[in-house]
């Protein structure tokens, strides 16, 4: 999905799975802050930020921020920048 340029969103410890699948080397991103060392061992660009956007990839931190997570990804979805 992710090499499709498809949107792909992960919130909270969502973020392993992306460590997994090889995708944030270079690209901006967020998670929980017990898995920051493993994203930004990934090869991501941490932010600590409610949300975070990189083209198709959408990355928040915790339940709080959902409101933030969710109105970006239907942004992303919907192609806007």
């Amino acid at each position: 999905m992710f090499a499709r340029g498809k949107v792909v969103a992960a919130i909270c410890h969502g973020g392993w799975m992306l460590v997994s699948a090889d995708v944030l080397r270079g690209r901006k991103a967020t998670c929980f802050f017990a898995i920051k060392d493993d994203l930004v061992n990934a090869g991501a660009r941490y932010e600590d930020r409610e949300v975070v956007r990189d083209g198709n990839l959408v990355t928040s931190r915790k339940p709080e921020d959902l409101p933030a997570f969710c109105r970006t990804i239907l942004q992303a979805l919907s192609g806007a920048k």
